[in-house]
């Protein structure tokens, strides 16, 4: 078996750590992307609805919650997604 030079295994190391990081960051980027999505839907309706609420993410998820009725088409599929469909209660806008 041949020995390993110590500038290969430092490059190997770079190498897979670079990729277990990429591989961390895509999941996340997803969430992101959905977060922008929600909050462009809800974002009015936080301050118009519930504007003594910011900015606790946990308040103003609970008064948009109790007061769903009143929310915009888009902001309330957020609150009616069924669970697993990828959409998430709904969180800060």
């Amino acid at each position: 078996m041949p020995a390993f030079t110590p500038k290969f295994l430092k490059t190997f190391c770079l190498a897979a750590t670079g990729i277990a990081l990429l591989g961390t960051l895509a999941p996340a980027r997803a969430e992101d992307t959905l977060r922008q999505k929600q909050t462009q839907a809800c974002k009015g309706d936080a301050l118009k609805l519930c504007a003594l609420a910011i900015p606790n993410e946990k308040k103003i998820t609970s008064c948009m919650e109790r007061k769903k009725d009143r929310l915009s088409p888009q902001c309330r599929a957020f609150f009616d997604a069924p669970a697993g469909s990828g959409k998430t209660s709904a969180k800060k806008p």
